[in-house]
């Protein structure tokens, strides 16, 4: 099954952040060398709840496909650009997926492999990826704060973040759900939600979407002081943290 990572790691004094704000370009070609690495995308993050327009410039994320997690264990305990990360970071955490399903487009491609048997009967996680079409920005931020809102008040929300490639126009945001009923019933109920939800999809307001879901299979680090309470499905992590 295809192995898919998301790290994300907090930058504290200002020569760090401005060293992880350059890294967004200069590490690209780093990456691109790591063994067995397929997809990989370098976003930052917004304030607040993260899903917002104005920059967080103490995180950032790395997002990566594997063929396995074992692989993707390996590079980051001996891959030169993710312990230059872990070296200067003051907090990471690393989140393993594995995806259940996945449609739309990722910068022209299709990056998540799923598999029907990885649908968990526990804890879930959901990503969206959008990007805004230039002319129509101002109208989508208009309903963002509904929906960024609605997400933050939820109880049910495991862990919830906000990132992206660039502030205004291609956004992502990832959260973790109890399970698949839960998760639909917030994306199913009325209320600001789901009229920005429809608002967004009336307006045409996105040129290019992919909606995908996840298995948890293993989360390593912490975030905010701890590491987030999600029951995990048990996978075998074959290579041990060093």
């Amino acid at each position: 099954m295809q192995s898919v990572t998301l790290s994300l790691f907090r930058f504290g004094p200002l020569s760090a952040r401005l060293w992880a704000f350059a890294q967004m370009g200069l590490a690209r070609g780093a990456l691109s060398r790591v063994k067995g690495i397929g997809t990989a995308k370098l976003c930052g993050s917004g304030t607040g709840e993260g899903f917002t327009p104005i920059p967080n410039t103490a995180v950032y994320a790395i997002l990566a496909t594997w063929p396995d997690h074992d692989t993707a264990r390996r590079a980051f305990f001996g891959a030169d650009v993710f312990r230059r990360y872990s070296a200067r970071a003051e907090e990471r955490l690393t989140i393993f997926l594995t995806p259940c399903s996945s449609r739309g487009q990722w910068g022209g491609i299709a990056p998540f492999v799923s598999d029907a048997a990885a649908t968990p009967d526990g804890p879930i996680a959901a990503m969206t990826r959008a990007s805004i079409r230039p002319g129509r920005a101002l109208r989508f931020w208009k309903h963002e704060p509904s929906i960024t809102q609605a997400i933050g008040a939820d109880p049910n929300v495991l862990f919830k973040i906000g990132i992206g490639e660039a502030p205004l126009f291609r956004q992502v945001t990832f959260s973790i759900w109890p399970d698949t009923s839960t998760m639909a019933q917030f994306a199913r109920a009325d209320g600001p939600h789901a009229e920005a939800i429809r608002a967004v999809r009336e307006g045409r307001l996105f040129s290019e979407e992919l909606y995908a879901r996840f298995r948890v299979d293993a989360i390593e680090g912490t975030w905010e002081g701890q590491t987030p309470q999600v029951p995990l499905h048990q996978t075998e992590m074959k290579v041990a943290a060093e």
